[in-house]
């Protein structure tokens, strides 16, 4: 009896935590394949971590300066690498569970209404709208790339912006044919790559050349001081949208198979920290760089906006070209993680009402559907992008303080403790500075005079 107890643990930490398996996770995108490793949690983490964010976080340094700059995106770092750590460790709290959507794992701490109501819209934005500002600045930026390479003696008739959204909507639907989360495991090598060396182009480019005249790093700031505090609270709000990917990491882990001895978790986090030590390679010379290049006269579009504005003409029109390009081979791959949500929702709806997988013309339909209508919304709010500090206060709970609250209630630290106090510290923290990142985000569009031009794209 005893060897045959000794046999049966042994199986069981070989097979696994006796999880119980849905049938349909056989049949949808994020959990199809479950034969992921350290390499492909690596590579899906920094092609999602690192973005047309970081472009513009010269941005937020040229109202906050220096030193509340630095901190700011110090603290901003490490404080979503731990809550990054508690999804990791959230992916499988309950044994004979696999929380493998946030929002699975919202309604599980939260409430099965009340996680809905919580986590859908920001991570929806996180997906959907991130791959509707892909398009936009993967557009815009093949239009510039277009016009560096024919140069200005140029006489065939160019697209318009609307024309070159189209582009690369189409180049982006024709990529996101292939099935599931682990088979763009190389496209998002490709935008790891990509990402990391335009990220060291731009900065590199900007801080080699000569630096703007009557060029200064005080803060910028106005008249009166509660507009410069709103200013302040709205440059906060881009640093924390310059961090993403938290409402892709549990989806990223459930591609990974997982056993009592071989737990997910293991591999997902090497990876991760692998990633994210990149991310921070990319983004803070960025911050830094950027800003010491262009000081208070970045312009609003950020450092992109700034490098080809100030300095066409003093850098060779190759090196221009490539950068502006990998900015487009990156739109392109970070589109096919961020659009694997919309993805799974559709095929889990589809499955759900039929009781069968997709067929690979089901599939498609839903994938052609979803990048002309992401297509059509970018044509009708073409400012979409320029929100990032609203956006950035609105969709901050995802990664700042949903994991921390959902750490408490799921994990159940002892009341009182450090572990308890800390995390609900962090989250409290996380949703007042949500609410005051979203107030100065609004303050600052209605500030500055955005002209919301639907269907007007520049």
């Amino acid at each position: 009896m005893k060897r045959v107890l000794i046999n049966m643990k042994g199986y069981l930490e070989e097979v696994g935590h006796l999880t119980k398996l849905n049938p349909q996770d056989a049949w949808l995108p994020i959990t199809e394949s479950r034969n992921g490793n350290a390499h492909y949690a690596a590579f899906h983490n920094l092609n999602a971590g690192v973005g047309f964010q970081a472009l513009v976080l010269p941005v937020a340094f040229a109202y906050l300066g220096w030193s509340w700059g630095i901190l700011s995106l110090t603290i901003a770092y490490c404080w979503q690498l731990y809550t990054l750590w508690l999804l990791v460790q959230l992916h499988e709290a309950v044994p004979g569970k696999r929380y493998n959507r946030y929002v699975e794992l919202a309604q599980a701490a939260f409430g099965e209404r009340l996680g809905v109501w919580l986590a859908l819209f920001p991570t929806v934005y996180l997906s959907a709208g991130t791959a509707t500002a892909l398009i936009l600045i993967g557009g815009e930026t093949m239009k510039l790339f277009f016009q560096i390479v024919c140069g200005p003696t140029c006489t065939s008739n160019p697209l318009t912006t609307v024309e070159w959204y189209l582009v690369f909507t189409s180049l982006s639907i024709v990529l996101s044919q292939l099935p599931n989360l682990n088979s763009i495991a190389g496209l998002s090598l490709i935008g790891a790559v990509t990402a990391i060396t335009y990220s060291t182009m731009v900065w590199v480019l900007s801080v080699s050349q000569q630096r703007p005249p009557s060029i200064s790093y005080e803060p910028l700031s106005s008249p009166s001081s509660s507009a410069s505090l709103f200013l302040a609270l709205n440059a906060l709000g881009i640093v924390a949208f310059s961090f993403r990917g938290h409402n892709l990491a549990l989806e990223i882990q459930a591609t990974m198979p997982s056993t009592f001895k071989h737990p997910a978790r293991v591999p997902m986090w090497k990876g991760a920290k692998v990633a994210y030590f990149f991310i921070a390679l990319c983004l803070f010379p960025i911050a830094i760089g950027g800003f010491w290049a262009y000081g208070n006269q970045m312009p609003s579009g950020g450092i992109l906006t700034a490098l080809y504005g100030f300095h066409s003409h003093d850098i060779s029109r190759g090196l221009l070209a490539l950068t502006f390009l990998l900015v487009v081979f990156n739109c392109l791959s970070s589109f096919q993680i961020y659009s694997m949500p919309a993805f799974d929702s559709f095929e889990a709806g589809y499955t759900s009402r039929t009781n069968r997988p997709c067929s690979i013309w089901v599939r498609s339909g839903f994938r052609v559907f979803y990048g002309f209508v992401s297509f059509f919304i970018g044509v009708a709010l073409p400012f979409l992008s320029s929100l990032a500090g609203l956006l950035g206060g609105l969709t901050l709970p995802v990664t700042f303080a949903y994991p921390c609250f959902m750490w408490v209630l799921i994990k159940q630290p002892t009341k009182y403790s450090f572990n308890w106090y800390f995390n609900w510290i962090l989250g409290w923290l996380g949703v007042g500075f949500s609410l005051a990142f979203s107030i100065g985000g609004i303050w600052s569009m209605v500030n500055d005079g955005l002209k919301l031009k639907f269907f007007k794209p520049s």
